[in-house]
């Protein structure tokens, strides 16, 4: 991914070294790093990961808790540039689809720490893998991911890396069309299979928004180099609720998916990175994910 020299996001808040102890985070909040504690889990104590997903999803919703004061990432940090280059490309991308539908785009800020922060929706752990919070529409990453993402879940590659920033910033632009919160209601009044049907499309959906911004940055920018599509159809295939299980040694379940297949997911990315438009990743309306 040619990504040096380019814009660096000011929305990003350093919080390394200053964990915390807090409440468990809760609510809908976990986005595509929740996978990390079911594997972590699946791995010490032999629990299918898609149950420990299950327990995650339905927490309750923690009380704000008060956060460090943060600080902008060194500036000699190689990978803190990185990620304040996708999240400023990201930026770039959403201010003119925003502008394109007559709306502004409140930027997100994403938040480095390491253990454990404080956030709107409880404690954030490293163990939990990147994720957004709507409370603080923060989107939280623990920078050791990239390595639990190359070396366990077998997706390395920088674009890889950049894709996750991408999909949780897909979950902003969610909240921030009251998408999120809609799917919030709607999953109160329905059964857990039906609530998890309606997570997985949620999911989709964000990735396919991670794949609209790779479409409009490779247009405006050309930031992919050769195999970086590849890249991300990897990860995307790596997280699906199907390769989890399988990975787990337990029976596929479909009825517990809560993040999409393998198949589904790499779909929605390339459907978003192909077309470019947000009207297209409408997985909601989508019988056929």
């Amino acid at each position: 991914m040619r990504w040096e020299n380019q814009r660096q996001s000011d929305n990003v808040e350093d919080r390394r070294g200053g964990g915390s102890r807090g409440g468990g985070l809760g609510g809908r909040s976990l986005g595509l790093g929740s996978i990390v504690i079911a594997l972590l889990a699946s791995w010490i104590f032999g629990i299918n990961p898609m149950t420990v997903l299950g327990l995650l999803d339905g927490a309750g919703v923690q009380a704000p808790i008060s956060a460090p004061s943060g600080q902008k990432p060194p500036a000699n940090d190689r990978m803190a540039a990185f990620v304040s280059t996708v999240l400023a490309d990201t930026e770039d991308v959403w201010t003119a689809q925003f502008r394109l539908m007559g709306k502004t785009y409140a930027k997100p800020t994403l938040v480095l720490f390491s253990g454990r922060t404080p956030t709107a929706c409880g404690a954030g752990e490293a163990a939990m893998g990147p994720f957004y919070c709507p409370g603080d529409q923060q989107v939280y990453i623990d920078l050791s991911f990239y390595d639990t993402l190359q070396k366990r879940l077998g997706a390395p590659g920088d674009f890889a890396q950049a894709y996750v920033i991408a999909h949780e910033v897909g979950h902003h632009v969610q909240h921030l069309l009251g998408v999120s919160d809609k799917v919030d209601r709607m999953r109160r009044q329905v059964s857990q299979v039906q609530g998890n049907a309606l997570s997985v499309k949620l999911e989709l959906q964000a990735d396919c928004l991670a794949g609209v911004w790779a479409h409009h940055a490779q247009a405006a920018r050309q930031v992919l180099e050769a195999g970086d599509i590849e890249e991300a159809m990897n990860a995307a295939s790596r997280i699906g609720d199907d390769a989890l299980q399988q990975q787990a040694g337990g029976t596929v379940r479909p009825d517990s998916f809560t993040h999409g297949s393998s198949a589904q997911r790499v779909r929605w990315f390339r459907k978003g990175l192909e077309q470019g438009q947000m009207a297209g990743c409408n997985t909601f309306d989508n019988k056929a994910l």
